[in-house]
């Protein structure tokens, strides 16, 4: 009922502000592509005329590993990760379509199996045949999708706070407020142009247990790629789309080594669900965090990547008799196995 109230309130308040004093035109993509492109941006156009922005680095002949953000967000959310693991492996991040530089598409083409689709059409394009695949929340959610719709192509899967489960009762009764907000209709339409920059905040602020993350040039970042043209649609089609939603019965099929990874103090996903994959993925393994929230690969980054690193190592190990691969720093290797 509280929630209710606050989202009437919120919607009389922007009328009262004046809906045409804050409404806010669209940045063109060749203004946010100056200011958001970084050193190794590289752009890929589908079969389908889409124009992916994406990076690839790290040892080109070096175990792969494909990094997907959630929910309004873009690949700058890896850039930790990225920057330590490119070191010793072949590193590639994208942003998904109505995403970071990456080209909005029809807003009823933004669901999760759409997003899996991208990752395997740029990881093909990219002549990546097998891989292991991370993914945050509704990056997530696509991983352990694209895990079932092409088991063929993965050697690993890391699940950071990823979404899928159905929420229980007094489940998800602390999420950020934009995100009550956005799921009204009448909301949605009536925000879908203004600025967003408090909501925006106070929704970053929710996600991580630090609220000094939350800086200044964050928000703006996120405010600014929200307001590429057509991304503002895709993320309203999302929030009022149909969810992919994860079950033991459907899990089960992932047999890949899966690492999970959560924060207890994750606003957004509750951290219930890390024992609920763990549980219905038969080879994964569980990693939480005390007092980080949403994003440990950004709040908790040494510990998270130093948790990829030795689960990269096992990866790298149990594929060795089908692919040349000598895994990076392994006090195992010896003379005797290279």
């Amino acid at each position: 009922m509280r929630r209710t109230l606050a989202v009437s309130l919120t919607i009389i308040a922007v009328l009262a502000a004046g809906w045409l004093a804050l409404r806010r035109a669209d940045i063109p993509y060749d203004t946010l592509e100056t200011a958001y492109s970084v050193p190794d941006t590289q752009f890929m156009t589908l079969d389908d005329g889409l124009k992916v922005h994406y990076t690839d680095t790290g040892p080109q002949d070096r175990a792969a590993l494909v990094l997907v953000h959630g929910f309004s967000a873009s690949l700058h959310t890896w850039e930790a990760w990225k920057t330590s693991l490119e070191l010793d492996y072949r590193v590639i991040t994208l942003d998904l379509p109505g995403h970071g530089l990456t080209r909005a598409e029809n807003p009823s083409q933004a669901k999760i199996e759409r997003f899996a689709d991208v990752v395997h059409e740029v990881t093909q394009d990219l002549g990546v045949e097998r891989f292991t695949l991370a993914g945050n929340s509704m990056g997530g959610n696509t991983a352990w999708s694209y895990a079932l719709a092409y088991p063929e192509t993965l050697d690993g899967l890391i699940l950071v706070a990823a979404s899928g489960w159905p929420e229980e009762e007094g489940e998800g009764d602390g999420s950020p407020f934009i995100f009550t907000l956005l799921s009204n209709p009448v909301a949605r339409s009536l925000i879908k142009d203004l600025d967003m920059t408090s909501l925006t905040r106070s929704g970053l602020e929710d996600s991580y247990a630090d609220p000094s993350f939350v800086t200044d040039s964050l928000v703006e970042r996120y405010v600014s790629l929200s307001r590429a043209p057509g991304h503002r649609e895709t993320l309203l089609a999302i929030m009022s789309g149909d969810r992919v939603k994860a079950s033991a019965d459907k899990l089960s099929a992932i047999s890949v080594p899966t690492l999970v990874m959560w924060g207890t103090e994750d606003n957004l996903v509750p951290v219930s669900g890390a024992q609920k994959f763990a549980d219905a993925i038969p080879n994964a393994t569980l990693a939480v965090y005390e007092n980080i929230g949403h994003l440990p690969q950004e709040e908790n980054a040494e510990q998270s990547i130093a948790d990829v690193r030795a689960f990269m190592m096992d990866v790298e190990w149990s594929t060795v008799e089908d692919e040349v691969i000598i895994p990076a720093g392994d006090p195992r290797l010896t003379e005797t196995n290279e």
